[in-house]
Parts: C-alpha cells; sequence; structure tokens
C-alpha cells in the first residue's frame, strides 16, 4: 500500500534515503501514541504523524522491555468526515501482520465493503475490556487515491431522481429480505438483475456506458480493500502537506447512497472539479469504528 503514500502528498519523494529520514522524524515527532501488550515483555505500538488536517502516516512496530521501539510497516491514512453506516461490522486480524480489516454489510452496495481498520489497536483494548457495543455501531469510511477523473453529471429530472429514490429504497427492501432467506425476494433480485442486463446490453450499443451507470462502486485489483468508484461529488476541500507542501484535494462523495471522503493530489486529477459533477477514481478503502 505504499504507492498511497503519494495520494497524501508524497509524490515527489522517490529515495529510499529520503523516505528512511521522513520515517524516523515522524516516529521522533509523532502526533498520537497507542500501544498494547502482546506478551509479558513485549508490547506493540503504534506511532501517528500528522502532515496535514487528516492526513498522516502509521507506524507499527514491537516495543521491548527497554522501551526500544522497531518499526515493523507503516502506512498512509486519510481521515474522513461525518457517517459512513450504521450497518454491521466484522473485525478480522489479518494473518500476516499485527493489523485489522473490517468487513461492513451495507444494503446499500450490494457486496460486502472491506476496509483496513485505522484504529484497530483502539478496537482491540475496547474488545479486551468488553466495551464492544452490540448495536448502534457505526462507521466512518475514508479513500485514498493515487489520480482521478472528473466526469459530467447525467441529467435527471425531478420525476426521474424520484423514481430512482423509489427503486433503490425497494431494492434495498429485497436485498434486506434475500438475506433472510426471502425465496420471493430472491427470485424478484434475480428477475430485476436481467431486465437490468438486458436494458444495458441495448443502450450501450449507442449510448456511452458513463451516461447509463450514474455511480458505481466495485472491487479492483488483487487486494480485498481496494475499489473503482464512480461517484457524485458533493463537497470539495484542499489540504497541504506540511513537509511537502503538495495539495491534496478532498472530496466527499456520494457512490451508491453511501456518502464518504476520499483524498486525491491536485496534479493527479484529469479535469475541472465542480459540486453535482462526478469523480472516477480507484481507492483503497480505510475506516473508522466509532467506538
Amino acid at each position: 500500500m505504499h504507492k498511497y503514500l503519494k495520494a497524501i502528498g508524497f509524490q515527489n519523494v522517490t529515495s529510499e534515503k529520503e523516505w528512511n529520514r521522513i520515517l524516523i522524524q515522524s516516529e521522533e515527532e509523532f502526533t498520537d501514541y497507542q500501544r498494547i501488550s502482546l506478551e509479558e515483555e513485549l508490547d506493540f505500538g503504534e506511532l501517528r504523524k500528522e502532515y496535514g488536517m487528516g492526513i498522516g502516516i502509521y507506524s507499527y512496530g514491537q516495543i521491548d522491555e527497554y522501551e526500544t521501539y522497531t518499526r515493523e510497516y507503516y502506512l498512509p491514512y486519510f481521515e474522513g468526515s461525518g457517517i459512513t453506516s450504521y450497518a454491521d461490522i466484522i473485525v478480522e486480524k489479518r494473518s500476516d501482520k499485527e493489523a485489522y480489516i473490517g468487513i461492513c454489510e451495507d444494503v446499500k452496495v450490494g457486496v460486502s465493503l472491506i476496509f483496513h481498520l485505522q484504529n484497530g489497536i483502539e478496537y482491540r483494548k475496547e474488545l479486551m475490556a468488553g466495551r464492544i457495543p452490540k448495536n448502534s455501531t457505526s462507521v466512518t469510511l475514508s479513500g485514498l487515491a493515487v489520480s482521478g477523473t472528473i466526469l459530467f453529471p447525467v441529467m435527471k429530472s425531478k420525476e426521474q431522481e424520484q423514481e430512482i429514490r423509489e427503486e433503490s429504497r425497494n431494492r434495498m427492501m429485497l436485498l434486506s429480505a434475500a438475506r433472510e432467506g426471502d425465496s420471493k425476494a430472491i427470485e424478484s433480485l434475480t428477475m430485476e438483475d436481467m431486465d437490468l442486463y438486458s436494458q444495458v446490453s441495448r443502450r450501450v450499443q449507442t449510448e456511452d456506458i458513463y451516461s447509463i451507470v450514474d455511480t458505481y462502486f466495485m472491487p479492483c485489483g488483487v487486494e480485498c480493500d481496494q475499489y473503482s468508484i464512480l461517484g457524485e461529488i458533493l463537497d470539495i476541500d484542499t489540504v497541504e502537506n506540511k513537509l511537502t507542501k503538495e495539495e491534496i484535494y478532498v472530496f466527499t462523495v456520494d457512490v451508491n447512497e453511501l456518502r464518504f471522503d476520499i483524498c486525491v493530489p491536485v496534479k493527479s486529477v484529469l479535469g475541472e472539479p465542480a459540486i453535482g459533477r462526478r469523480i472516477k477514481a480507484d481507492i483503497w478503502l480505510q475506516g473508522k469504528i466509532n467506538l
């Protein structure tokens, strides 16, 4: 995931020597600090260095009985705003390192959203203390993108927008029923998918695919937490990396009725961003469980 360091303003850092200098500095001048006991004389630590509003680097490693920190791996992060979903969330530990992934079952998307859990150590502490609520847990998702493309919106009348919202609500109800084993809901969804495939197959012969598909959220690449998205821009802000002085766009997007923030370097955005237009990007999905 080190390529996503470019997403938070480190596009011009190319040499290994310079990276080591930045990492050592971030670990010596960290903004926040978390640790958890692994065994009697060994802890696992998380050092967070913020380089701008909501962006920075996590460094993870072991801390021995002499308080010596040894880095194991590091990751860029981008913290989103607001609440993306109240859907059920499952947390699993990665097998290759001391890290956690979250799985969000939100019917709006229709697939399980897998994301890197930003507050994994905090979650583990709360879990060990028995303070994880069984209900009403929410998650704030965010995405890091190395580049993005701006597209014009699909023009719709108010009647069409109302019809789309009603169809979306009906589909969510059917998906919820299908997950509970309702055979009629499963049959209805199957027929809807067949009709949709038939309609798209006809229209794609004479129309551009992005005038047919308004938004999408689909997996891409070999990693389970990487997605290709197309979403409507609801808000635009800019953040500056304090170290490199590079500017980063922060877009609040609506993708399949899920609202979350993504960050993209200003220099890597093709087109002119504006509220109401759409952005297409490949993102690394991160998330924070609001405990």
